[in-house]
């Protein structure tokens, strides 16, 4: 570190992904800048409650408040979530300062040798802390017996590959397992076919003070702050999450709905697909849209962008075709 320059502080959750994703994007955020990367460990309710279901101790946002209090109180410079973990409405003094490259945003399938979802036997048990993943698995496999679990990485996968295993398998998102180095144990990426992501799944999300990006703030002038944010920010992964969550928030749905949501940009067009799922799986209203759009001219990101009118769009359009009942049913 350069003599004289704070160390940009980084506030995260202290479990090994959240460790190791924030570490990475904060050796993006001081390259060239001479400053070292401090991280700062912050216990979320999410954490201390490792066993009960999201939707039982506060959904959206259960792995977010704690962090965020930290940047309001100055006790960081700048958090780093999961994206898929944050909540969708916008708040006063806090920004969305930046989104990197997205990681692959599949859900993997970790099961016992190597087998894959068609390979599974008939009632072969499978883990997962998802309503989303729950529900696709029961409508590929009706036949499957999916059981509700919680925990950090390891914990979760020794669940179906340790030497006291009681399930078959279990899924994960695949960008977790490759940031902390467990590819290895993926037995299959599902295809979006089968599995669609949750909105924003394997993006990353930097947050920072309104002032601290205006440069009103010590040791965070634009001159070096918010021109290694724009350096970090990924155009399209920020249009493709910006429309994911626009949908999940027109769909009022937190993030541990069964909804999944992928955006991404081909042959000069943002596509996003989306579906709302009974958690049982037999019934589905999914959806597709897509308009023009190129990353490097239009705004990606805030309401009124092309990103968000598509997300907000195909909102209406699975809501007019039943997703609103299948949502209620979901949260009742």
């Amino acid at each position: 570190m350069t003599a004289g320059l704070a160390p940009l502080r980084i506030g995260t959750r202290a479990s090994s992904l959240a460790l190791t994703q924030s570490g990475q994007v904060g050796e993006a955020l001081v390259e060239g800048t001479g400053r070292e990367v401090e991280l700062v460990h912050v216990s979320t309710h999410g954490d201390v409650d490792r066993t009960s279901p999201l939707a039982q101790i506060g959904g959206t946002g259960v792995f977010v408040t704690a962090v965020r209090q930290a940047l309001l109180d100055e006790k960081v410079d700048v958090v780093v979530h999961s994206c898929k973990d944050l909540p969708t409405a916008s708040l006063k003094d806090i920004r969305l300062a930046c989104i990197p490259p997205r990681e692959d945003p599949r859900d993997a399938l970790c099961a016992r040798d190597g087998l894959t979802l068609d390979r599974l036997p008939e009632g072969a048990s499978v883990g997962t802390g998802s309503p989303r993943r729950a529900a696709q698995l029961l409508r590929a496999r009706p036949d499957l017996d999916v059981r509700a679990i919680r925990g950090n990485v390891e914990t979760r996968l020794a669940r179906a590959l340790g030497e006291d295993a009681d399930l078959d398998a279990v899924v994960l998102a695949a960008s977790g397992l490759q940031r902390v180095g467990r590819d290895a144990v993926i037995s299959q990426l599902l295809p979006v076919e089968i599995m669609l992501p949750a909105p924003a799944q394997g993006a990353l999300a930097v947050e920072a003070t309104v002032a601290a990006l205006d440069g009103t703030t010590p040791d965070t002038a634009p001159a070096w702050f918010g021109a290694r944010m724009a350096a970090v920010d990924d155009p399209v992964t920020r249009a493709a999450v910006t429309a994911e969550r626009a949908l999940l928030r027109a769909l009022e749905a937190g993030c541990s709905a069964p909804v999944g949501a992928y955006g991404e940009i081909l042959e000069g067009e943002l596509q996003l697909r989306a579906l709302a799922i009974r958690p049982d799986g037999s019934h589905v209203v999914e959806g597709s849209a897509r308009v023009a759009f190129d990353p490097d001219e239009d705004p990606a990101s805030g309401v009124g962008s092309l990103p968000f009118r598509l997300g907000t769009e195909l909102a209406a359009d699975l809501l007019e075709r039943g997703a609103g009942q299948i949502l209620a049913e979901a949260k009742a």
